[in-house]
């Protein structure tokens, strides 16, 4: 099941760029065709895309587990088989040959992924590659990088460069020994092949259009930009990696092209680039930047002249206005993916020019956009390492902050404290490790829109930088670390090991801001149970939140049961008009509570600033290096919230928890005084069968059943369509909402009152009879423990 996620032009994006089947790794990459002007503002959810094989070279057996940080709120008399922070350490690695030999006889630990691109693991123990996740060092230097041979001043500046080129992410000692490191390693041979492979697909197509996405002041040419981006990093790098002119050709049409100075129109002369959406020139000038720099032996003074002109007259001055205090600056004071992408597009461009610019607009951006990204763009996760956006936002952010700091640290040397200015920056990677599902991520919230030249492979750079090495063999294994040259060169070859082993099955996500918790059965089971649930306030999220505390997704059997809508229309009148309760964003049906699987009550929204004190314990179960893990029957987990804040007074509290060794979900509601109609909502794909307090949910051959337990008089399920109540608040003049097709919803509606309402999920697992499912007591919230429900 796919719930589809909705982007700023109403595409899907729910896994966005891979729907093609393909048996050759080469093909998962970002597709150029996925987004075009004009297409359906809404696919239904249901249809997954197909399975893309990631490999035919794997042999025997995958994957151990990873290592992972100390869940907060864990109990640790309860700790089940161990688990670790995830940082490289010294016992049990392999030496230079054993690590050659996992290379070779092992190749990629994943053989495909499922219909949401998630990796799938063989069901086998390989003790040897399936080790503690480790960076080696000492002999097995032999099999990565060499050591960077720039001499950098003492007191590095953003304004002193390295001598040679390129300067951006990969220097030229890096291109030197990577015809080895591709010989002699799995991931990145793959990755090479799927780069040019790219390079390929996108040689024949005529260079990116110029095609406006609702509005220059709307979503802009931004798909535009990453697209150019895209391709100018594809045909640079295989340029570089073969030698051959033609992709130096290539990539020169592409730049010719968005520079306005093409036989095409390109946008308003001396400002094609688009200030009314930053984003827009930020990501051109990045794309500029790559051309300029890593193509920068093969281009004629003129072709420079061309390129760095636009830079500079497009991109650059821009940037000097926009510290000035033109509006279009905004994204000055903010900490989301605004800042992280409008900075980092300016610094490489000022990078790549440095030494050649004349006008000194180069020194003069680096000395607005270094410190400036470190004190906001570097607050992008929250305390607990949660991206403060969303999930999905968490791709734009990361991967702009990756691209910043791993450019100044090949130019110059340093990153300035972009790393380290907020201590929680080294947890994000853990954030989006947990907020994957077995099918989909945990995707609350908007999703933003196509991602193009965005990926997670800041996972790769993180695991390197944090010590992280968990990171990077997460990373490693996803599709969209395909086709991305920042994969390569970021990757450290000396990583080893299985990211799962030692990696704890829950992880509680406890800031304020954005209170979550996540659960599951098995790290390599992409079948096995995962459960999520949110609470938090709904403010400080920059306009990308729902009201939607409470909100939990299921995913079992292979299926996800209860889903997101995604993304309202990017579009729509109001729909970034604020945050605050009056807000027009919140009469889209995608954004208000009752398009959220939570509680509804009197029809109204939930209040959008509220305190929501949770709770959350687990067993402290970890996976070990066995990709087959068997589940302890007393691992348990569970979270609760206390959401009276958000339901303005009324008592309410709800909680999820795992039960009968993390095979059956109870979700529970302790409800006090509720003076109007309170509704029950979970949104699914599933086809619905209704008997009394009883549901039996179909989806893909697969069935849920779910159960009221001791439901309150009158009680009983119904299934609702996915649209706003008849009674909700008018749109803006002439605006409507985005239909919900192959979408229905499980409900529960009952009078004001007072309740406890307890939900049991039995998914019908293979060989599990009637009999091995467990049906719990009434147990109130405020009691709940981990040996609560035994």
């Amino acid at each position: 099941m796919a719930y589809r996620q909705s982007n700023e032009s109403g595409l899907p994006l729910s896994n966005p760029s891979y729907h093609a089947a393909n048996t050759d790794p080469r093909a998962m990459y970002n597709d150029p065709d996925e987004k075009k002007a004009g297409m359906s503002k809404w696919i239904k959810f249901g249809v997954p895309v197909a399975i893309v094989i990631i490999v035919a070279a794997v042999v025997g057996g995958v994957v151990g587990s990873k290592a992972s940080d100390n869940n907060k709120g864990n109990n640790s008399s309860s700790q089940q088989n161990g688990g670790n922070n995830g940082n490289s350490g010294p016992g049990g690695q392999p030496n230079e040959s054993e690590l050659a030999s996992i290379k070779s006889q092992v190749g990629l630990f994943a053989t495909s992924t499922n219909s949401f691109n998630i990796p799938i693991y063989p069901s086998t123990t390989n003790a040897a590659a399936f080790t503690t996740p480790t960076f080696i060092t000492g002999d097995a230097s032999k099999l990565t990088w060499p050591k960077d041979p720039a001499q950098f001043a003492a007191q590095p500046a953003p304004t002193s460069v390295r001598t040679d080129r390129p300067r951006i992410v990969a220097p030229a000692y890096k291109w030197e020994a990577l015809p080895n490191l591709i010989a002699n390693d799995p991931y990145m041979k793959a990755w090479n092949d799927s780069i040019i492979a790219l390079a390929q697909k996108f040689d024949p197509m005529d260079p990116v259009p110029y095609l406006i996405d609702g509005g220059l002041g709307k979503s802009g040419v931004l798909d535009v930009a990453r697209e150019v981006k895209q391709r100018v990093k594809a045909f640079a790098y295989a340029y570089k990696a073969t030698g051959q002119t033609m992709w130096a050709d290539r990539a020169w049409r592409e730049l010719h092209n968005a520079s306005g100075k093409g036989t095409q129109p390109f946008g308003e002369a001396g400002n094609n680039w688009n200030t009314q959406h930053f984003l827009d020139v930020a990501e051109f000038t990045a794309a500029f930047a790559i051309g300029y720099d890593w193509l920068y032996d093969v281009w004629t003074d003129d072709q420079k002249t061309l390129i760095r002109t636009a830079i500079i007259d497009l991109g650059l001055k821009y940037g000097v206005a926009a510290y000035g205090g033109e509006g279009y600056g905004w994204w000055r004071n903010v900490n989301g993916n605004w800042n992280c992408v409008c900075n980092g597009g300016l610094t490489l461009g000022a990078l790549a020019i440095l030494g050649d610019d004349t006008s000194g607009v180069a020194e003069q951006i680096l000395g607005l956009t270094v410190p400036n990204a470190a004190l906001n763009c570097g607050q992008g996760p929250s305390t607990d390492g949660t991206w403060s956006e969303t999930a999905n936002y968490w791709y734009f952010g990361t991967t702009a902050h990756a691209e910043m700091a791993s450019s100044l640290l090949s130019a110059t040397g340093s990153t300035y404290d972009l790393l380290d200015s907020n201590p929680t920056f080294a947890d994000t990677g853990r954030f989006h490790i947990y907020v994957s599902g077995n099918q989909q991520m945990f995707d609350y919230g908007d999703h933003g829109p196509n991602k193009f030249s965005t990926t997670a492979n800041s996972m790769i750079f993180y695991g390197s930088q944090y010590n992280k090495p968990v990171y990077t063999l997460f990373q490693r294994d996803r599709p969209d670390s395909h086709g991305d040259p920042w994969a390569i060169f970021w990757y450290d070859p000396a990583v080893t090991g299985a990211w799962w082993n030692g990696l704890q099955l829950d992880h509680y996500f406890d800031d304020p801001l954005d209170v979550w918790t996540s659960m599951r059965s098995s790290w390599t089971d992409n079948t096995g149970l995962y459960v999520a649930m949110k609470a938090g306030n709904h403010t400080g999220h920059q306009a990308h939140g729902n009201l939607d505390a409470g909100d939990f997704v299921i995913d079992a059997m292979g299926v996800r049961w209860a889903g997101e809508l995604g993304s309202g229309d990017y579009l729509a009148d109001g729909y970034f008009s604020g945050e605050d309760q009056a807000s027009e964003r919140w009469l889209y049906y995608r954004t208000r509570t009752e398009g959220q699987n939570t509680l509804v009550l009197g029809h109204q929204n939930q209040v959008v600033s509220a305190n929501t004190p949770s709770k959350f314990e687990s067993s402290g179960t970890a996976q070990g290096s066995s990709t087959v893990f068997d589940v302890p029957g007393d691992s348990t987990a569970y979270f609760t919230t206390d959401l009276t804040a958000t339901y303005s007074g009324v008592s309410i509290k709800r909680g999820i928890r795992l039960i009968n060794g993390r095979k059956q979900v109870l979700l529970q509601d302790d409800i006090t005084g509720a003076t109007t109609e309170v509704q029950w909502r979970m949104h699914t794909n599933a086809t619905i069968a209704l008997s009394g307090p009883s549901a039996t949910l179909t989806l893909e051959g697969k069935t849920m059943q779910v159960s009221i337990l001791n439901p309150p008089e009158g009680a009983a399920f119904q299934t609702l369509a996915a649209e706003r109540y008849p009674d909700d608040p008018a749109f803006p003049a002439g605006q409507s909402d985005q239909p919900n097709p192959g979408v229905s919803v499980l409900a529960i509606t009952l009078p004001a009152g007072s309740y406890n309402l307890q939900v049991l999920f039995n998914p019908q697992w293979p060989g599990m009879a009637a009999s091995d499912f467990k049906t719990p007591g009434f147990i109130a919230l405020d009691s709940w423990s981990l040996t609560s429900h035994n």
